[in-house]
This record gives structure tokens, C-alpha cells and sequence, in this order.
């Protein structure tokens, strides 16, 4: 709830007083949990100050209000800053979560994480990430308005911020997705650039002399420069400025001094490491403040609080007043936005299947993702320059671009690293978008991946080109390693479908998840439509495509592509008396995720059973305990026709039937 009580005057409140009190609350919580980074706490506490108190729109009584400004910590290292300013700012954090800070099962972890602490809204720590993310929040921002704004109610209006250090602007990835939004022109987006010139091992002039100023400007974005990074007047002047930037995102320089007001300030010795005792001591007798851990003035957390009251305590009200002005339809859409299920709701799946029932995966992708994403206004997507190889483009869902917000289709560039990013920061502001690439360079992705599986975000990955199949292109565009790495990350589902029937059960198991990220991987080759796949098993993870009439001698295990080289291979044992039954496997987890009974079902304990996947072999002992029993691969590929690196291999029909023959006998 915002403050009721009448307020004195604004000219009364002590700017300085409460910034010293996040300095100080900062501090603390770092001495008591004896971890923590106390640099950035004391240099950039003037920056949140401002943000929050005199232009962020907020509501901390309800931290998830739609059309909130956004704010990410890109450097999550400065954790205890922003936990002590949501204190003061009045959301639902208290003195003793500030205690608990880095201790096991929190709300106030090492660094911020989304869902866990009321007004964070991103997980940050891997710099550059949440940069990335605010980029992906600002073109989220910029759909919504363009879709719902109409006439004079202006429904969807957010800037986001960033908090951004120098290490930060040290990753590539930050510059990957500073360069898409300056090329979109996301003039609601605000990077705060806290500059100290120092980082974790030394001087920043070690290792990073650019001239970040030009940089930006070269990317088309304005800059602006504050020199004294203790003028709250100067840093809201700047933000000011910023806000009335028609057509360019901004970037603020704030010149602050890591550690101020210590006797290691202005050094590296300060950004990692908690102060003496003597140190808190010293500091907050420079400050003017009572060296009692955790001392909260009232009278300034009131005074904060008022500021934010005396901007923000109507927003609520009016963002519910023109919802309700919507017409059904779009109400309908907006609060699938902001609801938590992100279950896409799809009955049925339009496929038409071509005559000759041989397609590529990638293809029947495309007619599916095109049979639903222009009904779906919360599904947005694109591609890292391979939307032609992807088979992702969206027919007459028009470009995302600084002249159409509404488009559908976004044009990453080759920005993979960012792309991911991005995602995230769509997905953290209601969409469920998706992004693809070849397989192979889903590497560039990973982390983004893996802090997208952190805040369970529903994400769609499309990876086409995903075997050694892509033959010609060689081992540099051939993944081997990278479906165990997908796999072996937490919260995170991987479909390997072998045909038309298996991409559109991968699509109908993603679609009806609510939450969380997956996978689909995608043979470019066309392949049989086999008749014994089908859509509803692919939930289930693997169930049976090829079966004997007689007890089976040896269960193969294939995925994708593989499966239709394992059933052919099957035929020919039959032939020979030898009874082999073919398990599909288009997700590894969800199977092992199966009943006992099913699993039992599906491999009977006392079949001895062999594995086929064009990939590493890492993953499959959960299934196969004796190495011989996998056909896999565990060294790159090389350069020449489909067939001849599938035989070089022993992945062609021919040469599975007498490695499963010979492993039968």
C-alpha cells in the first residue's frame, strides 16, 4: 500500500541522507552474511537512488503491475544495493530477509533472481545478460504499444532501465544487442553505465580502452555523460533527457568512484571483498550514521517512499481503467500477457502433408509454426540470419523493424549470443517467443539458454542442421556435442523428432507446457512420413515404432533422423530371423520422467538393448551400462555427401545392420 499520510514539503527531504542509507543497509547485509561486493554498493547508490525515487513507475505494493517500468541489475553483483532499495522503496521485503542476504533459502540470494525477490525482473550475475534482456523487454514494449494503443488511451507506455558496469560492456554480447537496438531505434530503453574505471583484477585500462561514448554513438544511440556521480540533480537531468528521445535508445555514462567514502576507494580491492569491521565503523561515522547494524530511519524510509507515492500511486488504477476500455478480444489477449500460464491454447495442429509423404522436419516446422503464430498475438519470433535455412519465417506476419513494432518476424542478424538474450527479455514481459539457428551454433546461445531455464521462461529453441547429415558443410555446422549438452540442462526439454508426425507431437508437448523452455531439433533432409510414428506418443518421450511378431532379440534406441536408418536396418535382420524392436526416443527426459511400468513397457529389463544416435554418447548410460551397446559418435564429422559421411561413420543402413547383428550375437 502507497503512504496516506500527508507529507512535508519536498524541498524538506534529505536526498543525501537516504542514499547514505542504502549505502549503509547495503553494507551491513554484505558484513553480516561476510560476502558480498561493497564497491558498487558505495559508488552507485546516488544512481538507484534517483531511478527509484524520481522517475521509475512503479507500484511496490504490487511489484508485478503490467506497465511497471522495468529496471535490470545487469550487474547482479551490486545485488544488496537494489535488495536495500526495494526495502526503502516499500516492497514486501523485510529487515530480516536484508539479514538473511546470501543465506540458504532467502529472498535476498547472492545475486537477483526473478520470482524469487518481489521487484526483481531478471535474473542477473552473467554479465552482459541483462543487457541483452532489457533489449528484449524494450522491443516487447514496443509491440505492445503499437498492438494496443488505440486512439487516445495509451495502454502500454514502460521504459526499461539498465544498470550497467564496465565488465558489462567488456561482453561481446553487449554489443551484439546494443547494435539491434540502435538499428530499431528502442527509444525506451535507458542504460544507466556506472563508470568507475575499475574491475575485479585491477585498472579497467588492463584490458579495456575503448571509448565507449563514440562506440555507442556509432551504434546510433544518444549518449550522455555525468561527470559527478554524486549530483542526484545531474543524474536526473540526464534520465530526463533521456525519457524525451524520440527515436534512439540512451546510454548515460555516471562517472562514479567503486567503494566512495572507504579508504580502499577507487580501487580493486573494494568490489569484491567485505569491509573490516573497523572499515563499517570508519564509514558510517563519515556519514553521519548510528553504527548500529541494520539502523533504519523511519523518517526516511517515509520520505522515500513519498517520492515514489507522489509520481506512481494512480498508475494502477488507470492502466485497470483503460484495459477495461479494450474490446474483449484484446482484454482477452493482454491478460494471457500478463498471466503466469503460458500454455499455448491450440486444439489441433493445421498440417497438410505432401503427396508423396517425404518432407524435411525443418519443413513441416515451417507449415506448422505458419498454421499458428498469426492467431497467437503473444507469439513473436525470428532468426540469427538463417530464417531461409530455419524454415522459421512467418508468411504475412510482416517485419519486426523501427517502422512496424507489430511485425512478427525478427531479424537477429548473426547475433546468437544476443538473440538468446533477447528472448529472455521478451519472455519476462508476457510473450512466448522463439529463435533459431543451426544446431551447431546454439553453443553461442548456452548461457542465455541456461538462465532461461533458471527463471523457467517459456522459450521455443528451433535448431535446424542437427547431425552430422548436414554432410558438406563439414564439422564446423555438424553438431556432436550439443544434444547432451542441451539435455544435461536442468529444466529444459529436448525433442529430436524423425519425421513430420514426431515435429508436430513436439510442437503439441511444447504448446501445452505452461512454463519453461524446450528444445525441437530439425533434420534439414527430407525424410519418410513413417507409419508407425505418431503425434501422441512424442509427450510420453520414446514408445515403439518397429516391432516382430515373435519376443524381440535386441531393443534399438534411435532418435531423429537415425530412427529411419535403425527401422530399415531392422527389416533386413527380420529377414534373417533375427527379431529386433525400434524404440523412437524423441526426449530422452520426459521418458526416463515415465512411470516404471511404462518405461518397463516400452524396454523390458531382460532384452539387451543397443542405442543409435549421430551424436555423443554422453547421456545414454542412463539407458545402456556397457559402452559396446552404443552406436554414437564421439569425434567430429567431416566435410562430403550425406550418404558417404553416414556410411564413413557407420551410421547408413548397411553398416547398422552388422554392428546390431554382430552385437546380437
Amino acid at each position: 500500500m502507497f503512504l496516506t499520510t500527508p507529507r512535508k514539503d519536498e524541498s524538506e527531504i534529505n536526498q543525501g541522507k537516504i542514499v547514505d542509507q542504502l549505502r549503509c543497509l547495503g553494507i551491513d547485509m554484505i558484513s553480516e552474511a561476510n560476502s558480498g561486493h561493497p564497491g558498487i554498493v558505495l559508488g552507485a547508490a546516488p544512481i538507484l537512488y534517483t531511478l527509484y525515487a524520481n522517475h521509475l513507475r512503479i507500484d511496490p505494493s504490487n511489484p508485478n503491475y503490467f506497465n511497471r517500468d522495468r529496471f535490470v541489475m545487469s550487474c547482479g553483483h551490486g545485488s544488496a544495493l537494489l535488495y536495500a532499495t526495494l526495502y526503502l522503496a516499500g516492497y514486501p521485503i523485510s529487515l530480516d530477509d536484508l539479514k538473511a542476504f546470501r543465506q540458504i533459502d532467502s529472498i535476498t540470494p547472492g545475486h537477483p533472481e526473478y520470482g524469487v525477490t518481489p521487484g526483481v525482473d531478471a535474473s542477473t550475475g552473467m554479465l552482459g545478460q541483462g543487457f541483452a534482456n532489457a533489449v528484449g523487454m524494450a522491443m516487447a514494449e514496443a509491440n505492445l504499444r503499437a498492438r494496443y494503443n488505440t486512439g487516445k488511451k495509451e495502454l502500454i507506455d514502460y521504459y526499461t532501465y539498465v544498470l550497467a558496469s564496465d565488465g558489462d560492456l567488456m561482453e561481446g554480447i553487449s554489443y551484439e544487442a546494443a547494435s539491434l537496438a540502435g538499428t530499431l531505434k528502442l527509444n525506451k530503453l535507458i542504460v544507466l553505465y556506472d563508470s568507475n574505471d575499475i574491475c575485479l583484477d585491477g585498472s579497467t585500462s588492463l584490458t579495456f580502452n575503448d571509448n565507449v561514448s563514440m562506440r555507442f554513438v556509432a551504434l546510433g544511440w544518444n549518449v550522455i555523460t555525468v561527470n559527478d556521480g554524486e549530483s542526484y540533480e545531474a543524474i536526473s537531468k540526464a534520465i530526463e533527457q533521456a525519457k524525451n528521445s524520440s527515436d534512439k535508445p540512451t546510454l548515460i555514462e555516471v562517472k562514479t568512484v567503486i567503494g566512495k567514502h572507504s579508504s580502499l576507494e577507487g580501487t580493486n580491492l573494494v568490489h569484491g571483498t567485505p569491509l573490516s569491521k573497523e572499515e563499517v565503523t570508519s564509514i558510517k561515522e563519515k556519514l553521519g550514521v548510528r553504527d548500529i547494524p541494520f539502523t533504519v530511519s523511519q523518517t526516511l524510509c517515509d520520505d522515500f517512499r513519498y517520492l515514489i507515492e507522489k509520481r506512481c500511486a494512480v498508475l494502477v488504477d488507470e492502466f485497470n481503467k483503460n484495459l477495461e476500455s479494450l474490446g474483449e478480444k484484446e482484454r482477452e489477449e493482454l491478460q494471457y500477457f500478463m498471466g503466469d500460464n503460458k500454455a499455448i491454447p491450440i486444439k489441433e495442429f493445421i498440417y497438410d502433408a505432401p503427396s508423396d509423404l517425404l518432407e524435411s522436419p525443418r519443413d513441416t516446422s515451417s507449415k506448422l509454426l505458419n498454421s499458428f503464430v498469426l492467431n497467437s498475438p503473444f507469439i513473436i519470433g525470428g532468426s540469427a540470419d538463417l530464417f531461409g535455412a530455419n524454415k522459421t519465417y512467418i508468411k504475412e506476419g510482416g517485419d519486426f523493424s523501427f517502422d512496424n513494432y507489430l511485425g512478427k518476424n525478427i531479424y537477429f542478424g548473426v547475433r546468437e549470443g544476443a538473440m538468446g538474450a533477447i528472448l529472455n527479455g521478451l519472455a519476462l514481459c508476457g510473450f512466448r517467443p522463439y529463435g533459431s539457428t543451426f544446431l551447431a551454433f546454439s553453443d553461442y546461445m548456452r548461457p542465455s539458454i541456461r538462465m532461461a531455464c533458471m527463471m523457467k521462461l517459456p522459450i521455443i529453441y528451433i535448431f535446424s542442421h542437427d547431425s552430422i547429415s548436414v554432410g558438406e558443410d563439414g564439422p564446423t555446422h555438424q553438431p556432436v556435442e550439443q544434444l547432451i549438452g542441451l539435455r544435461s540442462i536442468p529444466n529444459l526439454e529436448v525433442f529430436r523428432p524423425a519425421d513430420a508426425n514426431e515435429v508436430i507431437g513436439s510442437y503439441k508437448a511444447i504448446a501445452d507446457a505452461s512454463e519453461g523452455p524446450a528444445v525441437i531439433t530439425l533434420s534439414r533432409n527430407k525424410l519418410p512420413i513413417l507409419e508407425t510414428t505418431n503425434a501422441a506418443s512424442v509427450s510420453r518421450g520414446g514408445y515403439v515404432v518397429f516391432d516382430s511378431e515373435r519376443k524381440a532379440d535386441g531393443i534399438v534406441i534411435a532418435t531423429g533422423e537415425e530412427v529411419h536408418q535403425v527401422i530399415e536396418a531392422a527389416k533386413r535382420l527380420k529377414v534373417k530371423g533375427i527379431s529386433i524392436r525400434v524404440v523412437s526416443m524423441p526426449n530422452l527426459n520426459r521418458f526416463l520422467k515415465e512411470t516404471p511400468e511404462y518405461i518397463d513397457e516400452v524396454l523390458p529389463v531382460e532384452i539387451r538393448k543397443i542405442v543409435v544416435e549421430a551424436g555423443s554418447s554422453f547421456s545414454w548410460n542412463r539407458l545402456i551400462f556397457n559402452e559396446k551397446y552404443l552406436i554414437t559418435l564421439d569425434q567430429f564429422g567431416t566435410s562430403g555427401k550425406k550418404d558417404d559421411v553416414y556410411k564413413k561413420y557407420g551410421f547408413d543402413v548397411e553398416s547398422l545392420e552388422e554392428k546390431i547383428e554382430n552385437l546380437l550375437k
